[in-house]
């Protein structure tokens, strides 16, 4: 043991302690980290909890504590281990001044290199701070759109209707429309026919839309009655009819598609006329034959 010892050059008794001590400081450090971030991770679960259980029939507001209670974790994770990684060094006998200076120095060069990533840092954090995007939300944003599953301080992770995942750096967010805030509304638009009576049309289209607002599977949906805006728009071969449910958020697009569904029925019912693009023909005739028509 002992020319083993002397073969690696730890052949003095009070180098070999100082490095037994030094690697058992070394191990504490180590799982006094990883402690620490079982700790914070409970807490952090713990608040959740709490705060979900507070706000459980705020349905947004859990929606913010679910998205902040990730930033938050992965903060508290970065700290810890930039705490316990100069801990270590300064075990190991590395002088921390120079590396800080160093940094510094290089902070500045990076910096300038890369103020597109600094910039996606410091508008996550405004997103955050200002409740714009949550995890769940449906939103439009950097000219992406889709559902929020995930957000950082460097982006926001959405998925489309079909499927597409989308990363968005937050640098790049400008106007974000979130769809996904308090109430949303079902706008829908009915064409018919000219020779159709308005009138009688809009009867119908408020009867449904008061069917759809007591049906047991809506009634929980819509906030509210029908509202009916009129005629919306005079085409080039039918007349536009617009009217509106004030619907829970996200609900929007399940209540118009039921809706048309059930307008479809109801005007084939009443044999009221969907119309579909026409063209009269007016055939240009000759000299000759208007001659012979007089």
């Amino acid at each position: 043991m002992e020319d083993f010892l002397t073969n690696i050059g730890l052949s003095d008794p009070d180098q070999l302690l100082l490095i037994l001590k030094t690697s058992l400081r070394i191990m504490l450090i180590l799982f006094i980290g990883l402690v620490l971030m079982k700790l914070s991770t409970r807490f952090i679960q713990y608040l959740k909890a709490y705060l979900s259980q507070q706000a459980f029939e705020n349905s947004e507001e859990v929606k913010r504590i679910d998205t902040l209670a990730r930033v938050i974790k992965y903060v508290a994770t970065l700290i810890i281990v930039t705490i316990c990684s100069v801990e270590i060094l300064y075990e190991l006998g590395v002088s921390i001044a120079p590396i800080l200076a160093a940094a510094g120095i290089v902070g500045v060069a990076v910096g300038f290199g890369a103020q597109h990533l600094i910039k996606d840092y410091f508008t996550g954090f405004f997103i955050l701070l200002e409740n714009q995007i949550r995890q769940g939300d449906v939103v439009e944003a950097g000219d992406k759109s889709g559902l929020v599953e995930e957000v950082t301080l460097r982006h926001i992770k959405m998925r489309d209707y079909s499927g597409n995942v989308h990363y968005v750096p937050n640098g790049i967010i400008g106007a974000v429309t979130n769809m996904s805030r308090g109430f949303a509304q079902a706008v829908i638009d009915v064409s018919v026919a000219y020779k159709e009576d308005v009138a009688d049309v809009m009867q119908l289209m408020t009867e449904v839309g008061n069917q759809l607002r007591n049906h047991d599977d809506f009634k929980h949906k819509i906030l509210g009655d029908m509202e009916m805006a009129g005629v919306e728009n005079l085409a080039d071969s039918s007349v536009v009819i617009r009217c509106r449910f004030k619907v829970l958020p996200l609900e929007q697009w399940g209540v118009r598609r039921e809706y048309l569904k059930n307008i479809k029925k109801a005007f084939d019912e009443r044999g009221i006329e969907i119309p579909f693009p026409q063209i009269s023909i007016h055939p240009r005739l000759s000299e000759s034959s208007q001659a012979e028509m007089t």
